[in-house]
C-alpha cells in the first residue's frame, strides 16, 4: 500500500492575507489540483493534513473514499507538525508514503507513478530536476521513525542530509515539478 501525505495546514504568510491554496489556477483551487493529481495516481490512500482555515480548504476537497482529513492543533509552530501529525495516520499496511506539498499543483501523476516505480530500489525516492532535489520524496515505512524526530518549520531535508545511502535520486525532466505557488506574483505568472 503506498501513501501520501498532502500537507495543507500552512498560513500562506508570503500571500499578504490570503490563503494561496484556495487560489484559483486555470480556473479550479490550487488545493483542488494537487490532490487530483495524487488520487489520479497509483497511491491507495491520501491523508490531506489540515490546519489554517481548516474548514474552507475541507470543503474545497471532494469527498473520496482513499481521503482521509487529519487537523493538526500545532500547525503554528510549523511544518514538521504537520508531517508528524500525517505519519501518525498512516494506515498500518503502508509500505510507503510521498510527502507532498498543497502548493505544488502542477505535480502530475505521470510523476508519482514513476517514482513508485523505483519504491523498492531504496529507502528514500528524491526526485531532481536539472540535479536539484525537488518534492514530493517517497519514504520507505522504515523511516518513519527518524521523520518523526524533527522539530520545527522544516521538511524531511536533515533526514535526507543523514541518510544519503539509503536515498536514490530520481531524474524528472518536467519543470512543472519546481513549480511551486507562495507569492501572488506566482499565481500571476500561472493565468
Amino acid at each position: 500500500m503506498i501513501s501520501a501525505i498532502l500537507l495543507a495546514a500552512g498560513k500562506s504568510m508570503r500571500m499578504d492575507g490570503e490563503n494561496k491554496l484556495t487560489k484559483e489556477v486555470q480556473g479550479i483551487p490550487l488545493i483542488k489540483h494537487s490532490v487530483k493529481n495524487i488520487l489520479s495516481s497509483s497511491i491507495d490512500e491520501l491523508i490531506v493534513v489540515l490546519g489554517y482555515q481548516k474548514e474552507i480548504i475541507e470543503k474545497l476537497i471532494d469527498k473520496h473514499k482513499k481521503i482521509k482529513f487529519v487537523f493538526n492543533e500545532d500547525f503554528e509552530s510549523g511544518m514538521a507538525s504537520s508531517i508528524k501529525a500525517g505519519l501518525n495516520n498512516l494506515s498500518d499496511n503502508s509500505e510507503a508514503f510521498f510527502i507532498c506539498l498543497g502548493d505544488m499543483p502542477m505535480v502530475n501523476k505521470k510523476i508519482y507513478n514513476h517514482l513508485i516505480s523505483y519504491r523498492k530500489k531504496k529507502d528514500i525516492i528524491v526526485p531532481t530536476y536539472n540535479n536539484i532535489q525537488v518534492n514530493p520524496v517517497l519514504f520507505s515505512k522504515s523511516m518513519r521513525p527518524s521523520i518523526m524526530t524533527i522539530n520545527g518549520d522544516i521538511g524531511a531535508k536533515k533526514i535526507l542530509e543523514l541518510n544519503i545511502g539509503k536515498m536514490l535520486k530520481v531524474k524528472i525532466d518536467d519543470v512543472n515539478i519546481t513549480r511551486d505557488f507562495n507569492t501572488k506574483n506566482d499565481f500571476n505568472s500561472s493565468s
